[in-house]
């Protein structure tokens, strides 16, 4: 997720990222949002317009809005983006990549990624974006992470096969065009049920690329875990424990 995580070679990183072409009603309805508090500290009071990268179906445009900027959503999928216009019509939606979104220059205050910034060639999206920032410009990137820290996350994460384990020395890499790279962390919890995480299991990219078999063995996993090993009962709601990992940098 962050620097230190899988180590993806760039057609492997294209070929997960694929992933999530489709499925843009599924990746709305069980992925959670973020805090509001994370876009609070990344976005600089002084902004006007906004950039959300890797938008998806929007669940950081949401608060991009609430912070009453201006907002353009760029994304590859277009069955994401129509989620996305279904449900934040005040964004302008438009099909293209963090290394090539095909906007014009100094168009924008700020910049943000949400939970794709691993999908991307962080040297060239680092250039392209700081192209589209205005001089002191931010760049921001946001990651959800399960709190692996909580001993039944962390074994959930690995039946999942989530991948994000938080290390506090970890940092994402960005270009020279950026600098005074500086992380925060909000702690955080979505309330959910056992089908809930079912549902989330399957929007995970790993679980999207895997065989018949392979999903079955993981969403079999998961059933003896919430209900026969934790004990969980149909309907039950649980405190899912979050980290969001907030990070941003100025344009050089």
């Amino acid at each position: 997720m962050v620097r230190g995580g899988p180590k993806l070679d760039h057609g492997r990183r294209r070929e997960l990222g694929q992933s999530f072409q489709d499925g843009g009603k599924h990746y709305e309805k069980v992925r959670p949002g973020y805090p509001a508090e994370s876009a609070r500290w990344l976005v600089p009071a002084c902004a006007h317009d906004a950039l959300d990268v890797g938008a998806g179906t929007g669940k950081f445009t949401d608060l991009l809005l609430a912070l009453g900027l201006s907002v353009t959503a760029v994304d590859p999928s277009a069955d994401m983006l129509a989620q996305l216009s279904a449900q934040y019509p005040a964004a302008a939606a438009l099909r293209g990549t963090a290394e090539a979104t095909g906007l014009d220059d100094a168009s924008f205050d700020v910049v943000s990624v949400a939970q794709a910034w691993h999908w991307c060639d962080a040297l060239a999206a680092s250039t392209e974006l700081a192209r589209v920032l205005r001089p002191q410009g931010t760049l921001g990137l946001v990651w959800n992470q399960l709190d692996t820290s909580v001993p039944w996350v962390h074994r959930l994460s690995r039946i999942m096969h989530a991948g994000d384990v938080y290390k506090p020395g970890q940092r994402p890499l960005v270009g020279p065009e950026f600098e005074g790279l500086e992380g925060h962390v909000t702690r955080w919890q979505d309330p959910v049920t056992p089908a809930d995480l079912m549902e989330l299991a399957k929007s995970r990219s790993y679980y999207l690329q895997a065989n018949e078999q392979t999903r079955a063995k993981v969403l079999a996993n998961l059933t003896w875990y919430l209900h026969e090993h934790l004990g969980h009962a149909e309907g039950q709601e649980l405190s899912l424990p979050y980290l969001t990992l907030s990070w941003r940098a100025v344009r050089a």
